[in-house]
Parts: structure tokens; sequence; C-alpha cells
């Protein structure tokens, strides 16, 4: 008896916004550097047809086991050379220009990055990313590389888990909670599942589940996750360095962001260099009707940009 294949649960954000912005034409080299699920990277490979080539990377083997099995019909975690004209990688989209290298592509038309957790990640209760699954907090992109979220709180010095809190959370109650972790860590009860952050980030605000703390307790996961994966820097490495030598002249990029020091990073760096033309004078939201339909979605904000050349 053979054991099915999971079905990825997450729904693209943005499909028709990114679509429109990427204005695709057949034949065209896309890169989707978090390819996910695959959901955009569906769509794209339908426009840019067999004479197109798509390039899908991807931290995690889970999601580019999906995405494999969406555009393929044939899981693989590994990536590879699943088509002529496709290739799914696992790697990090900030080793964007090594992997082209490597494929023998000197450059792309079109890049495709969505910033968000798959809905997937988060239903996954061995890798604690969000406290509706509970689980180990383990918060990994890739499940070998770099320390786990629940080592970083045991080994961290409170300063720092309370600047982590207040940078990448935006947590106001940032001083709070890295002091009710601390303290926990002296008592011999360190925070080690996502039951266990959910419950310190509660105790140390002062209210439950469903008095507030519920939305201290989303900003310091997402804290932690962004300091886990080093997402920021990977964002910033992107924009600044990757970019720039892996675009074509007129080649357009689309990002979508979840979090406000992401946006405010790639605001910035389409502001900052000559070579981008800036095509959403200020970011894109998604519809009300697809809030309601996909309610993760209410925070995403879509930005996209022409590369003009390096000047």
């Amino acid at each position: 008896m053979t054991t099915a294949e999971p079905q990825p649960v997450h729904v693209s954000v943005m499909p028709r916004e990114v679509m429109q912005w990427l204005q695709l034409t057949s034949g065209l080299t896309v890169l989707d550097g978090t390819v996910g699920a695959g959901g955009h990277s569906s769509l794209i490979r339908k426009v840019i047809g067999d004479t197109g080539t798509l390039i899908g990377l991807d931290r995690d083997p889970m999601m580019l086991r999906l995405a494999s099995q969406k555009l393929t019909g044939a899981p693989s975690d590994t990536g590879g050379e699943a088509a002529v004209n496709l290739h799914l990688v696992r790697s990090n989209y900030a080793e964007a220009a090594g992997v082209l290298q490597t494929l023998g592509i000197d450059g792309v038309d079109r890049v495709l990055l969505d910033l968000g957790l798959s809905s997937d990640q988060l239903s996954d209760r061995q890798r604690g990313f969000g406290f509706d699954a509970g689980g180990p907090l383990d918060m990994r992109f890739h499940p070998h590389e770099g320390k786990p979220a629940a080592e970083l709180l045991r080994t961290l010095e409170e300063q720092q888990l309370e600047e982590i809190f207040r940078t990448h959370g935006e947590e106001p109650a940032a001083s709070k909670i890295a002091g009710e972790i601390v303290r926990r860590r002296r008592m011999g009860h360190p925070v080690e599942t996502a039951e266990d952050l959910e419950a310190c980030v509660c105790d140390a605000v002062g209210a439950s589940k469903n008095a507030g703390g519920r939305n201290s307790a989303t900003r310091v996961f997402q804290a932690i996750r962004i300091a886990t994966n080093n997402e920021l820097q990977h964002v910033e490495r992107m924009l600044t360095d990757v970019l720039p030598g892996i675009m074509k002249p007129g080649g357009i990029v689309v990002i979508l962001t979840f979090h406000s020091l992401e946006d405010r990073i790639i605001k910035n760096a389409f502001k900052g260099h000559q070579g981008w033309q800036v095509l959403t004078k200020t970011p894109l939201e998604a519809a009300p009707a697809e809030v309601r339909l996909n309610p993760r979605c209410r925070s995403a904000k879509l930005r996209a940009a022409k590369w003009l050349g390096k000047c």
C-alpha cells in the first residue's frame, strides 16, 4: 500500500496582481526565488510556455517537494532538472547567482519573491512556526541549516532577545517578554515548544490568548523566525548585490512582503539605485474580497520595479 503525497493547503497571495505586474510573455526566463508549493509558478509556467524557462528556488525541502508535485506530478525534495524548461533547486534566493551559473543561465527576464510564510509550514507540528499548530520550536526553513529557534531562546542574553523582539517584531512589550524568557530559563524551565513560548508571552504581557496576548505572541513568533533564518539579511543581499547581477535590462521584479521591515528594505533599495525604475509608486494591497477568503494576505504588500541596467 502506498502512502499518498501530502496535499498543499497554502493559497497563493495576490495571484492576479502578481501576474499583472510581472507582464509575462511566452519564451521568458523567470526566477521564482520562493517557489513554495508552486502556486504562483504554475501560473507563470502557463504563460511562458514551452519556449520559456522557469527556475524555482526554496530553502525548505518540504516546500520543494510540494512544488515538484504540483509542477511535474512527481515529488522531489532535492530539486534538480524536472523538465527541459523547469529547474527546481533547493537554495536560498540570495544564492541565485550561483544557481544560475551552475545551470548555464546568464540572466533572467523576471523575478518573483514571495516573502511570506506558507500555510503548509505554519500547520506542520514539527516545525514550531506558529502557536496554533504547536510543536518544538525549530522554525528553520531548512532542517539542517543554522540553529533552531529554541536554542536562540536558551542562549541569547536578555538584551539580545529584547532587541530581536523590538526590531524584528515591533513588539511594545519586548523588554517584559525577554525578561520572562530569561526568568524561566534560570528556574530550569527554558522555552522549548511553541506552547511554551505562547504561554511565556501571555504571562509577560499579563493577558490571555483572547485578550491581547495573541497579538504579542504573533509578533514574537515572527521576530524569532526572522532571526532564526537571517531573513532580513538575505532580503538586503538579494536587493543590493544579487538582483543587479542577474537581471536582464528591461527585466521586472515583483516582491510580496508581509512585514514592514522587509517592505522598507525593498522600498529603499529600489529608490537608492539608479538602475531601478519603480513601477508601483505605492505598494499594492490585497483586495477586500481576497482578504475575506484568505485572511493571511491582509498584511501583504506588493512592489514592482524594472531593471534599466547598471548606471
